[in-house]
């Protein structure tokens, strides 16, 4: 074992030279992400997001070519460890980009060790940004951005007592915590938290139990992938019916799948980081492309931790002359701000994480398609699980 992990040092040592080299040409930047698997449908937005940026922007940084490597891991932390080292010691690339929060975790170390910007590009899992690595950089959202919100939203409008639905990893255990924390602060009681598997769920047991518990309310966290599934078995076991108001964040009215959820979802809502329906100039346009491009398919909140990735790398790029060394990109990354379509986002100077608008919206019925119209913004809001 310990002369496996030898020779994978050696490896990424040779291959961090080799690319400092290569680098006086062209950059590569490689992308691991699902286009396989039960996530193929955040692979699908992501990479949408990174392709429509590249389109508008070109292939050409501070003189020097782009390349855009992308490598389907199935969704699965073994294959994105995998593919990361390719990345990394064979492709030589500059950046490494990642998705959801077990593959971030595998390529953590691998990009630490070569020394290279990793750029966090759907994770909502505060742990994900290590103080204790610096050529780390995210620029999706922290599930707590919306919990906290969610919470306090509730709590001034009706709810007394909720049951919390999460999956039980990471991202489901921090949206649970800072969820409970405000809730509980404003004299709400969370009667029960139930954490549901991450691989392939069938809520429906879970929805039953929530349902026997009696809440008011029912606070919600799943990956945007399990949205539509959550939302059809909310609706068949009833709850819609039952009095119990359905509230969550963003991924539980994610754009890919609102349009075919059906009218059980009128009312639902949620604090978020994106709607397809913002209400900006840049969005429209960003929107109108999107679908162009993609058979009139809407972007989501996933969508656009792509599109501002690209962003983040190529005025980094800029910044620095097109030199590629770790530091040097991160430290130009540390404090930029810019308009995205989702509304005005930076990147913390300190913690290197996502500070970012939080809307909440409720889903509403806009010529005669489902649309989650944004009702109230808090602005500039950080993760509230490093700010305290």
């Amino acid at each position: 074992m310990s002369c496996r992990i030898f020779s994978v040092g050696i490896a990424l040592a040779a291959g961090l030279t080799s690319n400092s080299a290569f680098a006086q040409d062209s950059i590569k930047i490689g992308i691991v992400l699902p286009l396989t698997g039960e996530g193929a449908a955040v692979g699908k937005q992501l990479q949408s997001g990174i392709n429509l940026y590249t389109k508008r922007n070109g292939l050409t940084v501070a003189g020097k070519k782009i390349e855009i490597i992308v490598k389907d891991d199935a969704g699965t932390p073994e294959n994105s460890k995998r593919l990361a080292q390719e990345l990394i010691v064979n492709d030589k690339v500059a950046v490494v980009g990642s998705v959801a929060t077990p593959s971030v975790m595998a390529i953590a170390p691998l990009s630490m060790q070569a020394k290279i910007a990793h750029v966090v590009l759907t994770s909502g899992s505060s742990a994900v940004i290590n103080p204790n690595n610096p050529y780390m950089v995210r620029t999706s959202f922290t599930v707590g951005q919306q919990s906290g919100i969610m919470a306090d939203w509730a709590a001034k409008n009706g709810s007394k007592k909720v049951v919390i639905v999460v999956n039980d990893w990471a991202p489901g255990a921090e949206a649970a915590r800072v969820f409970t924390d405000n809730f509980s602060k404003a004299g709400g009681q969370v009667v029960e938290t139930i954490k549901v598997p991450l691989a392939n769920p069938d809520f429906a047991p879970f929805l039953q139990r929530a349902r026997d518990v009696g809440p008011d309310t029912l606070f919600v966290l799943v990956p945007a992938s399990q949205g539509g599934t959550f939302v059809r078995q909310f609706t068949e076991r009833g709850l819609d019916r039952s009095g119990i108001r359905l509230i969550g964040s963003g991924d539980i009215v994610d754009d890919n799948d609102l349009p075919g959820m059906g009218d059980a979802m009128l009312g639902v809502v949620t604090a978020g980081i994106y709607s397809a329906a913002h209400d900006s100039p840049l969005n429209k346009a960003y929107v109108a492309d999107f679908k162009r491009d993609n058979s009139n398919l809407r972007p989501n909140h996933i969508s656009v931790g792509g599109y501002d990735g690209m962003h983040a790398i190529y005025e980094a790029l800029k910044k620095t002359g097109g030199k590629t060394q770790g530091d040097a990109l991160i430290g130009a990354m540390r404090g930029m701000n810019w308009e995205s379509p989702r509304g005005p986002i930076s990147i913390d100077p300190e913690t290197r994480d996502i500070v970012q608008n939080i809307y909440l919206g409720k889903v509403e019925k806009v010529h005669a398609e489902l649309w989650n119209v944004q009702f109230a913004t808090f602005e500039a809001v950080k993760d509230p699980l490093k700010a305290r």
